[in-house]
């Protein structure tokens, strides 16, 4: 016999006794108990405990020895963002954006640190992130972070204590900014664990757990709030316009007394704080004593209170920007675009500054002075979306509509035409005048709407089913699209208003001079510069000839712009043909245009296009489209209204 060989005896389990089951009972409890769930209780899962830190997130949020009143105050916002489609461009071009120029104690750009490095570079860090799904990005902003000279050491006490946390190694990169009021640190932590697996974070840690962590840090550096710093807190937040402290305690009184509420507490400093608060809310319309002692709270107490803090953050942005460039302006004069509302009408001005309304979420503020004498505070969202706007630019904006395109429409009949279907075979045949080409621009627009919005449906061979209510799924797109991009920016001109008075070239007063419908225009600010500008602009075109006053009437030449737009032309391309060594030929209306788009030439006239080729070059109107094709070979035909464009040697991408 093999001394490896053995016989199993079959026989009945093993009963183990009834202290072995009762251990596994309490077992099976405290796993329950453990995800949240209570003896007796159905529990709703929420999923907030799924990843890595769950329990820790759950026991911080929870912890009272670091809570409101003592502990130091940090403001926490963490985003997980997906690396697909674009890759890591996104993330290069966040790297980019948080080390600009302007954001340390001195105006310099951000320098990039990580665990062990003070000086790091995100190529670095970006090679080894090549091939991951996601990254975290967080800003981590301490209440009290002016006290703190460099923000390095804090940071790298904070990633330690979340790798405790987390049970694994992270890789993360961080760089600090002090050019706003409150200093704060942005750090971008790789989706990968110690083992090169994705990592996931519970979600309330990243909410909450986070947060405590960098509270616990400064409290311990700085040392727990005074009892003078925390009354004289509270003072401030009785009377303030916006969601407090206070406030989260009256709701939870509410809540706890089952929507009745009294600020009736047995201490009574904390008393007499709630009950001013209670008539500071009275006197906002977000509260009414019912009763002697008793009080209801507005539905929508924390919405509109956080709705007021913002507008007193916007009007305090307004106030520094106006008076850092001695803009005078009354406050009853400032206002606050919102596209949304129904009669939103476009806004002409100059630009007084640009700036981040939310730096987490890279969106982009603007602040116009506007020729009708307001300050208008406009959210243009997306900062990418927007092409640059120098200060003192001209500049109208106008509301994005979020209404169907034309395109939508022709889906929609072509598709009732053919029993709810659309593809390019059937829009050829429903339109002979179409091209291929064309009909792809609709196939683009279904797929666009695909994506964003699933309200469309693609069959394996290129066929579209189009729901009977796809204009109003087409209108849903363009609301999403909105939330990033509400407003349209059209930069009318780069130059000054004191600089187009003088400027041998076609401005955009001389455009608004020939048009004769001038926007109204209130005899303040920029609307009374802009009237001044405009009379000796009138003054300069007499004196060139270019316009004749007759009986108190100012009669322009009918070629003014053209010939100011000849002019301006002619002199860059003397400047530019020393400079390249090449020949200067001007284009007509049917000349055919072709060469290198060499770059692009912002001039009073407009913005045009440098088509260089071997021994020549022209000037051309650039539109928007062509900033992807710089350093390309492009073609087209001269027109009136522009230029047929294609790009590429012989055949390819047709742009009209």
């Amino acid at each position: 016999m093999i001394e490896d060989d053995f016989k199993p005896k079959l026989g009945k389990p093993r009963n183990r006794g009834l202290k072995a089951r009762r251990r596994y009972a309490h077992e099976v409890l405290a796993a329950v108990n453990r995800a949240g769930g209570t003896r007796g209780h159905k529990s709703k899962f929420t999923g907030s405990r799924i990843g890595r830190g769950g329990a820790m997130g759950a026991w911080l949020a929870g912890r009272e020895q670091f809570g409101a009143l003592r502990g130091r105050r940090v403001i926490v916002k963490a985003r997980v963002v997906k690396l697909g489609g674009k890759g890591l461009a996104g993330a290069q071009a966040h790297l980019r954006y948080i080390q600009r120029d302007g954001v340390t104690r001195e105006g310099e750009h951000g320098q990039l640190y990580s665990a062990e490095q003070d000086r790091t570079d995100s190529k670095t860090f970006l090679d080894r992130a090549e091939g991951d799904r996601h990254q975290f990005r967080f800003i981590v902003a301490p209440e009290d972070g002016i006290e703190y000279d460099d923000l390095k050491l804090f940071t790298r006490r904070l990633m330690a204590q979340m790798e405790k946390d987390l049970g694994t190694r992270l890789d993360w990169v961080a760089t600090d900014h002090f050019n706003t009021g409150h200093p704060h640190v942005h750090i971008i932590v790789r989706g990968k664990d110690a083992l090169g697996k994705d990592l996931i974070l519970a979600k309330n840690y990243m909410t909450m757990g986070i947060r405590e962590r960098a509270a616990e840090l400064v409290t311990f550096d700085l040392g727990p709030r005074s009892d003078r710093e925390i009354q004289l807190q509270l003072r401030v937040e009785m009377t303030a316009e916006r969601f407090t402290s206070l406030d989260r305690q009256l709701l939870s009184l509410e809540k706890d007394n089952n929507g009745s509420l009294s600020p009736l507490v047995k201490d009574a400093a904390r008393q007499t704080l709630l009950t001013g608060r209670l008539k500071h809310l009275e006197r906002l319309g977000l509260a009414e004593e019912c009763s002697h002692g008793k009080w209801r709270l507005a539905d929508d107490l924390q919405a509109s209170l956080q709705r007021m803090g913002e507008r007193g953050d916007i009007l305090k942005t307004m106030h520094r920007e106006m008076t850092e460039r001695n803009i005078a302006h009354s406050p009853a004069d400032y206002v606050i675009y919102d596209p949304a509302e129904a009669h939103t009408k476009p806004v002409t001005g100059r630009v007084v500054a640009r700036g981040l309304a939310d730096e987490h979420n890279d969106r982009h503020y603007l602040i116009v002075d506007g020729v009708d004498g307001c300050a208008h505070y406009i959210d243009i969202g997306r900062g990418d979306a927007t092409e640059p706007t120098p200060q003192g630019s001209i500049v109208r904006v106008t509301p994005k509509s979020v209404e169907p395109r034309p395109v939508d429409r022709a889906v929609v009949e072509i598709a009732a035409a053919n029993d709810g279907r659309y593809n390019i075979d059937l829009h050829l045949k429903h339109d002979p005048r179409a091209t291929e080409d064309f009909a792809q621009t609709h196939v683009r627009r279904l797929e666009a709407i695909r994506r964003v919005t699933g309200g469309v449906t693609r069959e394996p061979y290129g066929t579209w089913i189009i729901a009977p209510d796809h204009l109003a799924r087409a209108a849903e797109y363009e609301q999403a699209l909105a939330k990033s991009t509400p407003i349209l920016v059209d930069k009318l001109s780069t130059l000054t208003l004191d600089k187009q008075v003088g400027t041998n070239g076609a401005t955009w007063l001389d455009r608004e001079l020939v048009s004769g419908h001038t926007e109204a225009t209130r005899d303040s600010g920029f609307g009374r510069e802009l009237r001044e500008a405009m009379k000796s602009r009138r003054q300069w075109l007499i004196e060139q000839g270019l316009a004749q006053e007759d009986q108190g009437r100012i009669i322009y030449r009918s070629d003014m712009l053209a010939t100011l737009k000849r002019r301006e032309l002619t002199r860059v391309a003397g400047q530019l043909s020393k400079e390249l060594g090449l020949g200067y030929v001007e284009t007509f209306s049917g000349d055919h245009v072709e060469g290198r788009m060499s770059r692009t030439i912002e001039l009073a006239s407009g913005k045009f296009a440098l088509i260089q080729k071997s021994r020549e070059f022209t000037l051309v109107p650039w539109r928007p489209v062509l900033d992807h094709h710089i350093g390309k070979q492009v073609s087209g035909i001269m027109r009136s209204d522009g230029i047929s464009w294609t790009i590429g040697r012989q055949r390819g991408l047709g742009i009209s």
